[in-house]
């Protein structure tokens, strides 16, 4: 069976070689120790993940990870960081980020969410999306995280369309905040909730003028969406 390949860019030469040396029994893995380089490697080659510092020489991590995203939306991307201010972590998810571990982590915990992550990359990918959504007067398109109607057309983020594709597959059923997260990002986290609450103020933005639509706050519980 081929391994899968992850993308590690690290410049820490100690941990890079440890980190590195036990991802081996598992994946293949290339590693960068540089940030500018890292994203070339990115482009020349396929690979399955990308696992990052976010301090790197020539481009940081979240400079990289805004420049992947914008060539790929479904690569699964895990800052490793010492960084541990919340901010730098909701920056890291909004930026498309999947997970964000702070140093110094697990290495058996960093394999499982890479298994994880990666698993759910390929049922995705196996995934044959041919269904498009109605909802007032817009038309949604998973596949290309396009929200449409006569007059706009409205591009999410990868996570805005998971998140928008679950409620729309739930209509006025009451979500609890534990499965949105777990289904979005694999992991109950206070500062992926954080990130959840910035995407669903953007979602009820852009339904505010649509007088059947709602997402209502469930206190304590979680969020509806209400299609009258």
């Amino acid at each position: 069976m081929n391994k899968k390949k992850i993308l590690y860019i690290e410049d820490d030469e100690t941990l890079a070689f440890l980190t590195a040396d036990n991802l081996e029994q598992y994946f293949h893995v290339t590693h960068c120790n540089n940030g500018k380089k890292g994203f070339e490697f990115f482009c020349k080659e396929t690979f399955d993940i990308v696992v990052l510092d976010v301090m790197l020489p020539d481009m940081d991590g979240f400079e990289i990870a805004e420049h992947i995203r914008k060539k790929n939306k479904e690569i699964p991307i895990i800052f490793l960081s010492a960084k541990t201010m919340k901010e730098d972590r909701i920056k890291g998810l909004k930026l498309g980020a999947d997970d964000y571990l702070i140093k110094p982590y697990s290495i058996e915990e960093l394999i499982l969410k890479i298994e994880v992550f990666l698993t759910r990359s390929q049922k995705n990918g196996e995934k044959n999306i041919k269904k498009t959504y109605e909802f007032g007067t817009f038309t949604f398109e998973p596949e290309n995280y396009l929200i449409k109607n006569k007059t706009q057309k409205i591009t999410l983020t990868e996570r805005e369309a998971q998140l928008l594709k679950l409620f729309l597959d739930h209509p006025n059923t009451v979500l609890k905040r534990e499965k949105i997260l777990i289904e979005l990002w694999g992991s109950d986290d206070y500062f992926l909730g954080r990130s959840l609450d910035v995407f669903i103020s953007r979602l009820r933005k852009i339904i505010k003028e649509e007088p059947n639509l709602a997402i209502e706050n469930i206190p304590r519980v979680g969020f509806k969406w209400v299609n009258e």
